[in-house]
């Protein structure tokens, strides 16, 4: 989809919107990384405290998908830093949406994707890959399946079952 505000899609789509088909996330997001727009379909991971699958997903070639992790909205450590962000741009990731805290603000601010974040913490998480991957995910008021879309700008984020064009 060539660059369309978030809003714009909105005001084009009212039935999707009504239909449930396309949602909005809860503005509860800070907006982190060099690229403040970004889409493409999602990649959905469930964690606690833990970022190990965050990892092993990122090692992947991202192809300009999504990683959405829901981390249960924890504060208490950062589930995402700024290693696995560069990998995740290398490897060609669109960006990733943390249902949870991150850290290495400024090394991550110096990459090219975009990240969503509740806030930062220094503290890191633990290592042990526990976790679920590709499993729905419920995210600021917003259930995400793996295979859906994000759209996110300076306005919000979108998510929708289907690729939109406008």
């Amino acid at each position: 989809m060539a660059f369309v505000t978030t809003a714009e899609v909105c005001d084009a789509n009212q039935d999707l919107i009504r239909s449930g088909e396309l949602r909005a996330l809860q503005p509860i997001f800070q907006i982190y990384g060099r690229r403040q727009i970004f889409s493409g379909p999602v990649v959905t991971v469930k964690v606690f405290e833990d970022n190990g699958l965050i990892r092993q997903f990122l090692e992947e070639k991202g192809n300009g998908r999504v990683l959405v992790v829901d981390g249960g909205g924890s504060q208490r450590c950062a589930i995402l830093g700024g290693n696995p962000v560069v990998q995740a741009q290398n490897n060609g990731w669109a960006g990733i949406i943390v249902n949870g805290c991150i850290r290495d603000v400024d090394e991550i601010n110096g990459c090219d994707i975009g990240v969503r974040a509740l806030a930062s913490h220094p503290i890191k998480a633990s290592k042990k890959g526990l976790g679920e991957q590709r499993v729905p995910v419920n995210v600021a008021g917003t259930r995400i399946c793996d295979g859906e879309w994000v759209y996110a700008d300076t306005d919000g984020i979108l998510v929708s079952h289907v690729e939109l064009s406008v």
